[in-house]
């Protein structure tokens, strides 16, 4: 068979089996339908979206967005939304192109990374921009406000429904803050290092004061190598870090070597548990939203790396 027949066949087999395959998303008229990439932005979506919206996201718990290829599904549905909302800021690293082609199909869509400016955006090595805005409360907020205003254009008639759920939001959000700084406010500031897998939690730093060390870098593609372990591992020692963290979206082997590293050099340091990084827990869970995720963090900081 010429293979110009073959590679129409396989072209043809795979439009029938995508065709016929059943996805857990349904279009539902009577509402704005919504998808996100992660459950972070998602749980935001159906904070203020509530009743008048139905939100489906690509990245279920424990999946890491810098290395998630968005599937045939995945593409279908973004073609059925209404709505798509991604976070940017080269997060979803291997969707950029999916993302790029939105508007040539005159899809709506939401970056939210994109609304911020230079000086609320944190530039690490290379100038890479840190795309973990959620760890900063105030950024989030602003992200908050950014859904309200696309909803709202999109449907003028419940203009002050989404408007009263941004209001309802930003009191828990502000609630939380509040809870956050209570709660550092229990580790000694010398003791306020957080050293974790990768580098997700630079907004967290500069916003509640800790100084923030990821083994790896922006992305939890970057490798961690032996020369950086062994520096961390003095630096562990040196400083007297009581407690290091795994986070939920990235393999725990680095972390593990990295404590083995540490003991090694006479001195023990534990891992005070286990982050949401970037993703949230399982759904129906108090760690499957983002106010509940990020409040399970800090207790597992605080835990960690208070006196005892």
């Amino acid at each position: 068979m010429p293979k110009i027949k073959i590679v129409l066949l396989i072209i043809i087999i795979g439009i029938f089996l995508g065709g016929c395959q059943v996805d857990d998303y349904y279009y539902d008229k009577s509402k704005i339908n919504i998808v996100t990439t992660t459950a972070i932005i998602a749980d935001l979506a159906r904070n203020i979206g509530q009743e008048k919206v139905h939100v489906y996201e690509l990245m279920g718990p424990g999946i890491d967005p810098h290395s998630y290829n968005a599937t045939a599904g995945d593409i279908r549905k973004i073609q059925q939304a209404d709505l798509v909302i991604f976070n940017g800021l080269h997060l979803e690293g291997k969707m950029e192109k999916v993302f790029s082609n939105l508007d040539k199909i005159d899809k709506n869509y939401l970056e939210i990374g994109a609304h911020y400016t230079m000086d609320e955006l944190i530039y690490l090595e290379d100038q890479a921009v840190d795309p973990h805005i959620w760890f900063s409360v105030t950024l989030w907020k602003k992200a908050a406000t950014l859904v309200c205003e696309k909803l709202q254009d999109m449907d003028p008639e419940n203009f002050d429904y989404y408007l009263d759920n941004k209001n309802k939001y930003f009191t828990q959000l502000n609630e939380l803050d509040l809870f956050i700084r209570e709660e550092i406010s229990k580790i000694p500031e010398q003791s306020r290092v957080l050293i974790t897998a990768h580098d997700a939690f630079n907004y967290f730093g500069r916003e509640y004061g800790f100084e923030v060390i990821g083994l790896q870098g922006l992305s939890s593609l970057d490798e961690a190598g032996i020369k950086r372990i062994s520096e961390l591992a003095e630096f562990i020692v040196k400083r007297e870090i009581k407690a290091i963290y795994i986070e939920n979206s990235v393999p725990v082997k680095t972390v593990q070597a990295l404590q083995k590293a540490v003991l090694s050099r006479g001195f023990n340091v534990k891992i005070g548990g286990e982050l949401y990084s970037d993703s949230l827990g399982n759904k129906n869970t108090i760690e499957g939203t983002y106010i509940g995720a990020y409040k399970a963090n800090i207790i597992a900081i605080v835990g960690g790396l208070k006196d005892e």
